[in-house]
């Protein structure tokens, strides 16, 4: 058995239907089953819960040889990073209560570095907090950034043919990844584990630049997209203005602040894997 949480969202449907193609018996946490129905008509076993509820943690995890793990984005929260790590020491629980041999746990480029990085330091808790549940071995899957994350400038891009950028360097390439990649990237470490905890740094095809982006979506909405260069500043009022709480918002700008100085990038350690999907197919599923 193998308990996958988030399994409706965008990485974790991945890793459930990959195990499920492989007659891997699923249990999906998710936290409205009536999304889940696709997964429960090919056989998934629902558990119905939240993540920040440790009961319903340590109920998913009994008898599972393994897991996939994740802290589910909460763009409303008024404090994220203590909301991550409650998710992450209710795995701890799980984990150390039913001896779970192995876990792959979503985590992300820059996790290495404790702090000045915004969203990403809920990623440094899970990697130095989870190997207290020693009884389990770990793949740190440490995520490129998201592709998917442009998709939230698709009212811009689509009425007004502008791509913003925070803090320029709109020509400067970098790495992304698709959210497919990573599903498949998680699933296929659950179902072949390491021989002791590993990290794993994932990639996309290429690197893009966000001028790359704004080319690749302009073929796919038939008009010109340019980029436009923003303040740091301009952040949190346009995050605001998409429903992120501004707590959130600020930790996603101390992230692309990082990102920009240089501060979080990839330690070359562990294994690092490249993924197939390449930006254009991700952009065109939320453009075209």
């Amino acid at each position: 058995m193998f308990t996958v949480f988030g399994a409706t969202g965008n990485t974790g449907s991945v890793v459930a239907n990959l195990l499920l193609d492989k007659g891997k018996r699923v249990r999906a946490v998710v936290r409205d089953p009536k999304k889940a129905e696709a997964l429960r008509a090919r056989g998934a076993e629902l558990v119905t819960g939240d993540v920040t509820d440790r009961d319903t943690v340590v109920k998913a995890l009994a008898g599972a040889e393994g897991a996939y793990l994740l802290v589910p984005p909460d763009r409303a929260s008024n404090d994220l990073v203590t909301y991550g790590r409650t998710v992450v020491d209710n795995y701890v629980a799980g984990l150390t209560q039913h001896k779970v041999p192995h876990a792959v746990m979503l985590s992300s480029v820059g996790a290495q570095v404790p702090s000045g990085t915004g969203l990403i330091v809920i990623a440094h808790y899970a990697e130095t907090t989870l190997p207290k549940a020693n009884s389990t071995k770990f793949t740190f899957v440490r995520a490129a950034y998201f592709m998917e994350n442009l998709l939230a400038n698709a009212y811009p891009i689509k009425h007004d043919g502008v791509l913003p950028v925070f803090g320029g360097g709109e020509g400067y390439p970098f790495s992304m990844v698709a959210t497919r990649d990573i599903g498949d990237t998680a699933g296929a470490a659950l179902l072949a584990p390491p021989a002791q905890t590993e990290v794993i740094e994932l990639q996309g095809p290429q690197q893009y630049s966000m001028n790359d982006a704004a080319a690749a979506a302009s073929k796919i909405v038939g008009r010109p997209v340019t980029t436009k260069v923003l303040p740091f500043d301009a952040v949190v009022p346009t995050l605001a203005q998409v429903g992120l709480s501004p707590n959130v918002a600020g930790l996603f700008r101390e992230m692309l602040e990082a990102f920009a100085k240089g501060h979080a990038g990839w330690e070359a350690k562990g294994r690092s894997v490249t993924g197939k999907v390449p930006l254009a197919d991700v952009l065109r599923r939320g453009l075209a």
